[in-house]
C-alpha cells in the first residue's frame, strides 16, 4: 500500500488556510433555545425587541408624581401646596404617591424625589422647587424601542444580554447549534483512566484534553472509543464519526510509523490537505477533508495535540459559529537566557511570566512534547516565527498568556536551587493569599544568584556551601552579586546524602562505594549546591570525579535523581532524604546543610514580600516542612544577610 508521507510540510498560516476553506458554517444546525439557558451561544440570527423597555412611563425615584407646569413658581421662599389626587383627572395641583419602577398616571408628566417632599398632612404636601416635564422619569423606550436591533447575528450571549432580552419581550433565543466534534483516539497501546498500568500502556488523557477544549471553544465533544492499529478498522470508526459530527478528529497515527494510518486513510476516503506542518511542537498533523467534513489528525504527544488544537481546530470552531472564543491577552516578555529555535519551523516555547520591576520576564519550560505538567505549570506560550533562529538573553518576545494579566502580576518568580519545600511554600501561601502563585525555575544556586543580577528573578533558592569557611550561601553572595540589593532569609535546613534502591542492592554506605566498578551514579547539573556539596566531600576523600561512572550525567531536580534510581536507570545519587521519601528509596545521610531564599530588596520590602515572609514565618509552614522528612525549619524566616 502507498504510504504518503511528509511530502511537503506546510507552513502553519497556509495550513490553517487550507483547512479553514473546508468549514462551512452554513451547515450548522441553528435552535431555539430557552433566554435563561443562551449564556455563551452565539446568534443565529439578529435579534429585534419585540416591545419596547420600559413598555409605560415609569418612576425613577421613590416620591409623588405631579404635572411639571403645576410647579412653576415655587422656590424655597414660596413653597406650592399639592393636594392627593381624588380622581382619574385632576384638575390642579394634584399629586399621587410613586415607588420606583411604578407607572405614572395619564395626567402626570414629572417626579418629584420624596426627599424635596415636605409632608403637610395626610392629603397635602409642599415642594419648595420646580422641576422640568418628564423629571426622574423613565419614557417609554428609553431602553430599546419595540423592533429596534437589539443584537447582532454571531454575537456571544454575556449575562447582561439575556436581561435585555428578556426586557425587550423574548423568553427564547434563537442561536447557533454547538459544532459537534468528534474524537476518535488510536492505539493499541491505550489504556482508560483509571485501568492497571503496565509497561507500555499509555493512559488515554488526550481524548479528554481536546474535549474540554471543544467545550470551552463553544462545542460539543463526543468520544468515540479506540480504534486500533487496524486500517480498516480506523476507516470504519471515521465513516461513523464523519457521519454524525461537524468535524473529526484523529488522535495519534499521524506521524510516520509503521502503524501509523492517519494519512492513509484521509487520502483513500476524501481529500489529504496537509501532511506535515511547519511548527514545533506539532510537526506531524493531518489536515483533510472526509465525506464533505474536516478532519484533523492529531499528533499524539500531548503538547502537539494542544498546539494543533489551538492553532487549527479552535479557528475552525470559530468559524463554524461565527465568533471568536474568549482568549488571554499577548504580551511582550523578555527571555532571560539564550533560547535556541529551528531555522524553517514555527515554534511555541512555554513559559512562566512574572514581573520583576518594570519587565515581564518570560522563564521557557521544558520543551519536550510528551510533557504535560509543562502546560499546568505554562502561564503563556511564547512565539518564535519560522524565519527567526532562536532570541538571545534579554530579547523581547509575543508571549500569548494562558492567564489573566492579573495572575501575571500576582506571580513571584522563584529561580534557583530545586527544593522540594518551595512547593510546600506555595501551598501554604495560597491558603491565605490565593491570589498568588510561585513560578519556581530549577537552573542551579549559582544560575539562581545571576538571574538575581540581572533582575529576572523575586527569589532565588540556594544553598552553596563555602568550602574555605564552612558557611553557605553569604560568602558567594558577596563574591558573585556584590552589588545587587539582596536579602537573604533562612528557609529549611536539610539533609543530604546518597539515594539508592530499596534494600539498597548494591550495598552503597558511603560515598567511597561510588567509584567502585559496576556502580552508576547520577549527578546534579553544575552550579548546583548538591553538585558544589558532592565535589568538596569527594575532595576531602581524595576521589576523582572521572572514577565514577555516571558523574557527567546530571539532572536538574532532586525528584529527578531519585526517579533515575528508582526507575533502574542509576544505582546512587546525592540528594535530599525527602526525594528518598517520597519515592520509598532508602537514603544514607552525608550532610545536613542550610537552603536560603535570596531574596531582591525591591521585592522584600513591597507588600507581596510582607506576605511571602509572613508566611515563611509561620507555623503551619513548619509544620508541613517537618513532615516532608528528613527537614528542620524551626528558624525558617531568620534574617541571615543584607546587602
Amino acid at each position: 500500500m502507498a504510504r504518503i508521507r511528509y511530502l511537503k510540510k506546510t507552513p502553519l498560516a497556509e495550513a490553517r488556510e487550507l483547512f479553514l476553506a473546508t468549514v462551512d458554517p452554513r451547515d450548522l444546525a441553528v435552535e431555539e433555545i430557552a433566554v435563561d439557558d443562551g449564556l455563551d451561544r452565539i446568534t443565529a440570527e439578529p435579534g429585534f425587541a419585540k416591545i419596547s423597555s420600559p413598555h409605560y412611563h415609569a418612576s425613577a425615584m421613590d416620591g409623588i408624581c405631579v404635572r411639571a407646569e403645576d410647579t412653576f413658581g415655587a422656590t424655597e421662599f414660596a413653597g406650592k401646596k399639592f393636594t392627593l389626587a381624588a380622581s382619574a383627572a385632576p384638575v390642579t395641583a394634584a399629586f399621587e404617591y410613586l415607588d420606583t419602577g411604578n407607572s405614572l398616571p395619564s395626567w402626570a408628566n414629572a417626579v418629584i424625589m420624596i426627599e424635596k417632599v415636605h409632608q403637610v398632612d395626610d392629603r397635602t404636601v409642599e415642594i419648595f422647587e420646580s422641576v422640568a416635564p418628564w423629571n426622574h422619569v423613565r419614557l417609554v423606550g428609553e431602553d430599546v424601542v419595540a423592533t429596534e436591533l437589539l443584537l447582532p447575528r454571531s454575537h456571544r450571549l454575556r449575562p447582561y444580554d439575556l436581561g435585555a432580552l428578556l426586557a425587550a419581550g423574548h423568553t427564547t433565543v434563537r442561536v447557533k447549534a454547538r459544532p459537534k466534534v468528534g474524537i476518535i483516539p488510536t492505539g493499541d497501546e491505550l489504556i482508560q483512566p483509571g485501568e492497571e498500568t503496565k509497561p507500555g500502556a499509555v493512559i488515554d488523557f488526550n481524548s479528554t484534553v481536546l474535549a474540554a477544549f471543544v467545550r470551552e471553544w463553544g462545542g460539543t465533544a463526543r468520544k468515540y472509543p479506540r480504534a486500533r492499529d487496524d486500517l480498516t478498522l480506523l476507516q470504519e470508526a471515521v465513516r461513523q464519526a464523519v457521519s454524525e459530527c461537524d468535524l473529526v478528529t484523529i488522535i495519534a497515527g499521524s506521524s510516520a510509523g509503521e502503524h501509523d494510518f492517519t494519512a492513509d486513510v484521509v487520502a483513500q476516503s476524501g481529500a489529504l490537505l496537509v501532511h506535515g506542518i511547519d511548527v514545533m511542537p506539532g510537526k506531524p498533523a493531518v489536515l483533510g477533508q472526509v465525506g464533505e467534513k474536516p478532519l484533523i489528525g492529531v499528533p499524539g504527544y500531548p503538547v502537539s495535540a494542544i498546539v494543533i488544537a489551538r492553532e487549527i481546530l479552535r479557528p475552525a470552531l470559530e468559524k463554524f459559529l461565527g465568533a471568536s472564543a474568549p482568549s488571554q491577552p499577548t504580551v511582550r516578555a523578555v527571555v532571560p537566557k539564550k533560547i535556541a529555535s529551528h531555522l524553517g519551523l514555527e515554534e511555541f516555547i512555554r513559559v512562566t511570566v512574572g514581573r520583576v520591576g518594570e519587565k515581564l520576564i518570560a522563564v521557557p519550560l521544558a520543551r519536550g512534547a510528551g510533557v504535560i505538567t509543562t502546560m499546568v505549570r505554562a502561564d503563556g506560550l511564547m512565539r518564535i516565527p519560522s524565519l527567526v533562529e532562536g532570541l538571545n538573553a534579554g530579547e523581547e518576545a509575543d508571549v500569548e498568556l494562558l492567564r489573566s494579566i492579573e495572575d501575571i502580576e500576582n506571580t513571584i518568580l522563584c529561580t534557583g536551587s530545586h527544593d522540594m519545600a518551595i512547593g510546600v511554600l506555595e501551598d501554604q501561601l495560597k491558603q491565605v493569599h490565593p491570589r498568588l502563585k510561585i513560578a519556581a525555575t530549577n537552573v542551579g544556586s549559582l544560575g539562581g544568584l545571576l538571574a538575581m543580577q540581572r533582575g529576572e528573578t523575586h527569589v532565588a533558592g540556594t544553598h552553596l556551601l563555602d568550602v574555605d569557611s564552612g558557611t553557605y550561601n553569604v560568602p558567594d553572595i558577596k563574591r558573585t552579586i556584590p552589588k545587587v540589593p539582596v536579602v537573604l532569609v533562612h528557609l529549611v535546613q536539610r539533609e543530604q546524602g546518597i539515594l539508592v534502591a530499596r534494600g539498597n542492592p548494591k550495598s552503597i554506605h558511603s560515598l567511597q562505594d561510588l567509584a567502585r566498578k559496576g556502580v552508576r551514579f547520577v549527578n546534579r547539573q553544575p552550579g548546583s549546591g548538591t553538585r558544589v556539596l558532592l565535589d568538596h566531600e569527594l575532595k576531602k576523600l581524595g576521589i576523582a570525579a572521572a572514577s565514577i561512572s555516571g558523574y557527567e550525567r546530571d539532572e536538574f531536580t532532586h525528584m529527578a535523581v531519585g526517579v533515575a534510581i528508582a526507575s533502574g536507570l542509576a544505582d546512587a545519587g546525592l540528594g535530599v532524604r525527602a526525594a528518598a521519601q517520597a519515592l520509598a528509596l532508602d537514603f544514607i545521610p552525608v550532610a545536613s546543610e542550610e537552603y536560603d531564599l535570596l531574596i531582591a530588596r525591591a521585592f522584600f520590602e513591597s507588600p507581596r514580600g510582607d506576605q511571602l515572609l509572613e508566611i515563611i514565618g509561620a507555623a503551619g509552614l513548619k509544620r508541613a516542612v517537618a513532615a516532608l522528612g528528613g527537614y528542620e525549619a524551626a528558624r525558617a524566616g531568620e534574617l541571615l544577610y543584607r546587602q
